[in-house]
């Protein structure tokens, strides 16, 4: 667009001054006498540019005859191919020139006219592996798919242009939405030029929408040998990489697999909470349950989570509550005035039937990061100590506005997940999801109080208050 009106603005200009200079020759007095095979000429000013202009072109036409002249006389010298390098390098010279053209007006926007100046090109010059590149781009930018395509197919049938021909098709199929045809041209253009950063990126992605976790190790692995990806970031990537194979596996039931592999995703990111949870339980199948506790400790130093206190819990499922107490005291205490540690705790309390012991665990978190989940406790201690209906239903009728607390989000999209997931379910992005808090609360995950049996044990082994659960899960379903 700027350059469109660049143009005009210069052709404006040129036309005033040509104008302005055509009045200013015809008001001038006298001229040029020229003196030719004893005549005297007289030519006025206007006549004088008109004679220039004249000489000039004769001077043209002289030169291109004698190039020919030139070009004859080395042809009848015994130069056979004199004449047809005389007009190839004209035809080289339009060629040439249109193919300039050309790329200017594709960076211009004008589709049409790049791949008219294309086809000019490709008649002048007949070197497709020049023209056939900027007729594909031409013709997508003009809405032409089918000319693109055909383009591109040409492309691909010449060794020096392959790569191209191979990712402009890949490109036309994720945009057709055919992810499965677009994924084995990707591993081709993958194949063809391994290094190139933008063909490994859409490679990792299709290889992770396809569940294809092992060639996507693959792919990952390649970005770090040629530079493309940091090691720290190659290292978590690969964590949830290897992450998503285990949960894989587990969902086939080979539990031995399974277990290897969450150990080994657990080893390389240890603060991938997912990755902890997994690795834990496969201790536990095992009967280790030292490094089952080894896992969560760490992982729950780095990130306090609920489904780290879940996991945590099934090391020692039958314990007395007196007794589980003090072994999440154990776990809490590095993070002990993190706002999940502090509401663990509350909850642990309250199994324990200490009630006012849950109330200062708990302490001001509801009014310095007021959460569903911590009012819902605070109505469950409340009851505990003997408060009324109207003050226990006062605090769950709090909880039904206020915002659900961290949850797994999307930071690409900022959508909001039930539970982890290596993808993101909403804009297909790899490894973006974190746990915290979103910007308006939504309801997305069943977190929390629903985590209450875990910690403390059926409603048959304990004496805490059935009621204030149930009217909690209530609030759950409904916030």
């Amino acid at each position: 667009m700027l350059w469109s009106l660049i143009k005009i603005v210069l052709f404006v200009c040129i036309v005033a001054a040509a104008a302005l200079g055509a009045g200013a020759l015809l008001e001038t007095d006298g001229g040029m006498r020229v003196e030719f095979v004893g005549t005297e000429y007289s030519l006025g000013p206007l006549e004088t540019v008109v004679a220039l202009i004249a000489l000039v072109f004769t001077v043209w036409v002289f030169l291109k005859l004698l190039g020919l002249l030139v070009s004859v006389w080395k042809f009848l010298n015994g130069d056979e191919t004199a004449f047809s390098r005389h007009f190839e390098r004209n035809r080289q010279a339009k060629g040439y020139d249109a193919l300039a053209e050309g790329m200017m007006a594709l960076a211009s926007g004008e589709g049409r006219t790049a791949l008219a100046k294309a086809a000019k090109a490709e008649k002048y010059l007949n070197k497709p592996e020049l023209t056939n590149l900027l007729t594909a781009q031409a013709a997508e930018l003009s809405g032409d798919r089918k000319k693109a395509e055909e383009t591109y197919r040409k492309l691909v049938s010449n060794d020096a242009t392959r790569f191209v021909g191979v990712r402009g098709i890949m490109k036309q199929k994720l945009a057709d939405g055919d992810t499965e045809m677009a994924l084995k041209l990707a591993e081709k253009a993958f194949s063809l030029k391994p290094k190139h950063e933008d063909t490994q990126d859409v490679l990792l992605k299709l290889q992770a929408q396809s569940q294809d976790w092992t060639g996507a190790r693959e792919t990952l692995n390649a970005k770090l040998k040629h530079g493309n990806l940091p090691r720290d970031v190659h290292k978590r990537r690969d964590a949830v990489l290897a992450l998503s194979e285990a949960r894989k596996v587990f969902g086939a039931n080979q539990t031995i697999e399974s277990r290897e592999a969450a150990i080994e995703a657990n080893r390389l990111s240890p603060d991938l909470i997912p990755a902890a949870v997994m690795a834990a339980h496969g201790y536990v199948e095992q009967g280790q349950k030292k490094y089952a506790t080894r896992v969560i400790q760490k992982a729950w130093d780095v990130s306090p989570h609920p489904d780290l206190t879940a996991a945590y819990a099934t090391i020692e499922f039958d314990e007395e509550p007196k007794a589980r107490l003090k072994r999440f005291t154990t776990l809490t205490k590095g993070q002990s005035k993190h706002s999940e540690s502090r509401m663990l705790m509350a909850e642990l309390h309250m199994a324990n039937e200490d009630f006012p012991e849950a109330r200062r665990a708990l302490g001001d978190l509801f009014e310095t990061d007021p959460t569903a989940r911590s009012a819902t406790l605070m109505a469950a201690i409340e009851r505990g100590e003997g408060a009324g209906d109207t003050v226990v239903k006062g605090w769950l009728a709090r909880a039904l506005s206020l915002p659900r607390g961290p949850q797994w989000i999307c930071g690409n999209c900022q959508h909001i997940h039930s539970e982890w997931a290596p993808m993101c379910e909403n804009c297909d992005s790899f490894d973006t999801l974190s746990w915290k808090s979103p910007p308006q609360s939504e309801v997305a995950m069943p977190s929390g109080l629903l985590m209450l049996p875990l910690i403390v044990g059926t409603a048959s082994e304990n004496s805490t208050d059935v009621s204030v659960i149930e009217d909690a899960k209530i609030v759950e379903d409904e916030v």
